[in-house]
Formats: C-alpha cells, structure tokens, sequence
C-alpha cells in the first residue's frame, strides 16, 4: 500500500529518476494556517546535498501546492504537494539493470512484481520520503495548534553515542551541527566517523531517539493500533530501518516489576503524572501524558562504492561495485523522516481521540 493513515491519511506517487514525487494529504481540518514556506522548511532539512556529510546529489526540492490550501489555510479537501526531480543521473544505476545490489530490494522487487525500475532504485528509492517530508510539515502545524511538538536527533554513528538521556540535552541544539546531535563534543566525534567511512568508500549507520512532548492522555486504540504499535509500523516503514523501540525498550529486561513500574502521583498543580517514565508515555497502547521517546535503528546504507560478490538476472555470479552519489550515513537526513512519521502518527491519532467520544 501508497497510503498511511486512518483519518489524517496521506498517499505518495512518484520514483526517485520519474519527473518528480508528491503527497496527497486527505482528512486535514479545514482552517488550519499552513504556509509554502513551513513546508519548504521541512523539506530543507531532508534534501540532498545539503552538507558535506551527505550525498552530492543536488535538489532544491522546491514543493508545489497544487491545491488544498487557500489564502495560507487548509480548505478541508484533499492537500496535492509535488516535488519535481531536477538533478537525475539515471546513467549511474545502468550497470545494475540486470544486476543484484547486495541487500537492495532489486532481487525482491523482481520476485514481486516480476519488472523493476533499476534508476535510482525507482519506489524503493529513500528519495520518496520527501514527499512524507512534505505531509508531515502539514501533520506538525496541527499538532503544534494542540501543544504538541515532536522532535529527533542522532543519538549514534556506529559505536558513537551520547553519553546522556534526552532529558539531559538541549534539544534546540539539535540543527547546531551537520550530524543534527544535540551534544556538541559526541556531534564532531560522529562527524568524524563519518568523514571517515565516507573516505574509505564505505557506509556506517545508527540511531536517531524521538521525543514527543505535550501529548495528551488517551491517544491511541487499545488492542491493533496501539500508540506504540503505529509509530513502529511508521518507523519501520522508512528505508534502511531495522528496529524499533520506546521506553525502556530492550534495556527494561533488565529491571525487576518493582523498578520498572511508574507509580502515579498527583503534582502540585493537579495533574497526574509518574515518577519515573520506564513506559515511554504509553501503557496499554495509549498516551498517559508524559514524554513519549523512542529509538530507531538505521542499517548502514546498502550501496558502497566497493567491489562486492553478487548475481545477476540470469543466476550468474558476478562482482559489483557501486557508482553514482550516495549518503556515507543517512542518519542526518533521517532526522526529519521520523520527525515526519511521528507527526503524521500523533496528527492521525488525535482525530481518531476526538472521534471516539460523544
């Protein structure tokens, strides 16, 4: 499926060398102020080319609003937002028409659909997620109406990681450096790493941590849609993501019930709160009101400029090496991209607790 979402649902079109990308945003409130300008802002954190850590490959990644938006507010129809491709060297990927990239989705798509698009990887191309970019700029201005703001930054390059939780970091500083780590001194370390791999012609990956905060209490389904459930099924939807956790996560084994349990106080204003957060804002698949965070793994990008052992169409073995521009670490630029999925989680999440009461 092109479409995600319930009430607040998006659908994207479009291939990474085709004449351009695009979203439709359905189900977005009428009256809403967006602006081109927050949209493009969205878009300028995710495009290529951006900075010396990341692929040369150069769009400007100018968004169009083909409709939907009206004197800078929704209308309450269907949003169109394309983005034209400009900078295409489709001649790059032409040795790969009849060849398997390793661990690429070349072999799968064929099995699938029996026909690839081999420019640029086609659809399976990370290049769509501009177009969720663009969606998620519209899912963030709702959000930010309610109080809700959502933020990521990269938390580890390969085995470099910030010594500290969110709660500790400043997380204005997130955009104060090329790697988008709000922790100066682990920031120019991962730098580093990076401007090292990529020298080496090779790739590195890791981990961006999500945080949400001012979300309400009783968003989410309690059995199939679960809070949780539908920002892994996001997360995981995006290219080179191999895992999903919030909370505690994997470390939470670690503790017996008695420490890991958030026992409820009420503060002096009044509001219901817990102690510690071990549970990520979330129990039994819905928001309890405090901070939501999360963690997303990142594969090191497939596509390395070396010599590797592969097949071809014909079952052959044959050795492949990568050409063309592509990310060392795709973890800056990832940055937005969840960013974007939560947005359009929390946005679609919202409706659906608006929807579920008299």
């Amino acid at each position: 499926m092109n479409t995600f979402g319930q009430l607040f649902r998006i659908t994207t079109f479009g291939e990474s060398h085709g004449p351009g990308i695009g979203v439709i945003v359905d189900g977005c409130p009428a009256g809403l102020p967006v602006s081109q300008e927050q949209i493009q802002a969205a878009l300028d954190r995710r495009r290529p080319g951006q900075s010396e850590l990341t692929t040369p490959r150069s769009e400007a990644d100018q968004v169009e609003i083909q409709s939907g938006i009206f004197r800078g507010e929704t209308t309450g129809t269907p949003i169109s937002l394309y983005i034209r491709n400009q900078d295409q060297h489709s001649h790059d990927y032409s040795h790969i028409e009849h060849a398997y990239r390793p661990s690429h989705a070349d072999y799968t798509y064929d099995q699938k659909y029996g026909r690839r698009d081999f420019r640029g990887g086609g659809r399976s191309s990370a290049r769509e997620t501009a177009a969720r970019v663009a969606a998620g700029a519209v899912a963030q201005q709702l959000l930010l109406r309610e109080g809700v703001r959502a933020s990521s930054y990269v938390s580890q390059v390969g085995a470099v990681q910030v010594p500290v939780g969110y709660e500790q970091l400043d997380l204005s500083l997130i955009d104060s450096n090329l790697v988008r780590c709000p922790h100066p001194e682990t920031a120019e370390q991962m730098a580093n790493l990076i401007r090292q791999v990529r020298d080496r012609h090779d790739t590195v990956g890791g981990l961006v941590t999500g945080v949400v905060r001012g979300v309400p209490a009783g968003l989410g389904e309690p059995v199939f849609d679960k809070l949780h459930s539908e920002l892994g099924r996001a997360m995981l939807s995006i290219n080179a993501v191999k895992g999903f956790e919030y909370g505690s996560g994997f470390s939470g084994v670690l503790l017996f019930g008695s420490e890991h349990n958030d026992e409820f106080y009420t503060d002096t204003n009044g509001q219901v709160r817990t102690r510690t957060n071990h549970s990520g804002g979330i129990q039994g698949g819905i928001s309890n009101g405090q901070d939501i965070y999360f963690r997303v793994a990142f594969k090191p990008v497939a596509t390395i400029l070396q010599p590797q052992a592969t097949i071809n169409d014909q079952g052959e073995a044959i050795s492949l090496a990568g050409r063309g521009r592509h990310d060392p670490c795709v973890l800056p630029r990832a940055v937005p991209i969840v960013d974007a999925m939560t947005n359009l989680v929390l946005a679609d999440m919202l409706l659906r607790a608006r929807s579920s009461r008299v």
